[in-house]
């Protein structure tokens, strides 16, 4: 009997878990039985920040140790996993992370003790791919905006006027810093709207691409572009990489999207071209702090969409995570390597 302990949210919820977990070890391995607590966090009411050495993580050490004697397998999208747990959980042999990178668990400290850690890849791809899409409708034709003004009780048809219009995604450029798995899909999904589409990263080669797209250096693809959307790492090489001198190589009238990462962008260099009207506006769902202060130039601009880093939100990405972390329990459990493995020196 495996001892799992499920520290699931409002979001990835532990009934979920348990649902796919029940699922994917009884397929494999019917007769093994399963041992669950539970611990629910409070995520997203509560929002997430660091804890110890580890980040966006849910404050609940404390509870954590309570429970944590003589579990196996922590499977969790917030809980810290600190080292501070780790010295109390000597049975522990795996962690699930049910998200993309696991910041929340010290995965150093889980290597040196022979703990794997697990993470869930692509788990939320098709949801982050669809909003990255609705953020670049949405900038390009200016709707929460022109929502605004209905909604006033305003009619305005000089929005009809030639230099107030957007612009239609078919026939445009749009040039995607980025072709992982999110930036590929976004690139699908503009392909079938008739975009031209560009895309710069440095890990990618051409063969690669799909048909249709067009692999470019990155300041090729900024001054070619009429949108550039943004759907790269955050790594020291990466941040800041939007700075003021790539925005001037962009297309004057052109329109910047970032649903990646909020360290990518020089945000002040970004609010400077918006106001100079070099750039016709932005949308963004991630900022360089979160929440943004309240006195944020941005946040007054009517230019500018935004939404609270909910590119990954559906109810598709939950059980995606839960699904997955269910495959990552029954290969550990069967004594196979698990998928997700981003620590294999902790194998022995």
């Amino acid at each position: 009997m495996s001892l799992i302990l499920l520290a699931g949210d409002a979001f990835v919820r532990n009934d979920l878990l348990a649902d796919e977990l029940r699922r994917a070890v009884g397929a494999a391995m019917p007769a093994t039985g399963l041992e669950f607590r539970t611990l629910e966090l409070p995520w997203p009411h509560v929002p997430f920040g660091p804890v110890a050495e580890v980040d966006e993580a849910s404050d609940v050490e404390d509870e954590l140790l309570a429970l944590i004697d003589g579990v196996e397998v922590i499977v969790t999208q917030m809980a810290p996993v600190t080292s501070r747990v780790l010295d109390a959980a000597p049975s522990l042999r795996l962690v699930v992370c049910t998200r993309g990178g696991p910041v929340n668990v010290n995965v150093g400290d889980c290597t040196k003790r022979g703990v794997l850690v697990c993470n869930t890849p692509g788990r939320n791809a098709v949801a982050a791919a669809e909003h990255a899409v609705t953020l670049i409708l949405s900038t390009v034709r200016a709707i929460p905006r022109i929502h605004g003004t209905v909604a006033a009780g305003q009619w305005r048809s000089d929005l009809y006027a030639y230099d107030e219009c957007g612009l239609e995604l078919g026939g445009s450029t749009v040039g995607l810093v980025g072709y992982g798995a999110i930036g590929r899909r976004v690139a699908r999904i503009l392909r079938a709207f008739d975009a031209t589409v560009l895309v710069a990263d440095p890990f990618v080669d051409a063969a690669a691409l799909d048909p249709g797209v067009e692999l470019v250096e990155l300041e090729e693809l900024l001054s070619r572009s009429d949108v550039v959307s943004l759907h790269a790492r955050l790594t020291p090489q990466t941040a800041g990489m939007i700075d003021a001198e790539a925005l001037a190589t962009m297309r004057p009238g052109g329109y910047l999207v970032n649903s990646a990462r909020g360290g990518l962008v020089d945000y002040d260099a970004l609010a400077a071209a918006l106001d100079s009207g070099h750039l016709a506006g932005a949308g963004f769902d991630v900022f360089p702090a979160e929440p943004p202060a309240p006195d944020w130039p941005l946040l007054r601009s009517d230019r500018v969409v935004m939404t609270p880093h909910l590119a990954g939100a559906t109810r598709q990405t939950a059980h995606r995570a839960a699904s997955l972390a269910g495959a990552s329990v029954a290969a550990f459990l069967a004594g196979d390597r698990p998928p997700g493995l981003v620590n294999p020196d902790a194998l022995r």
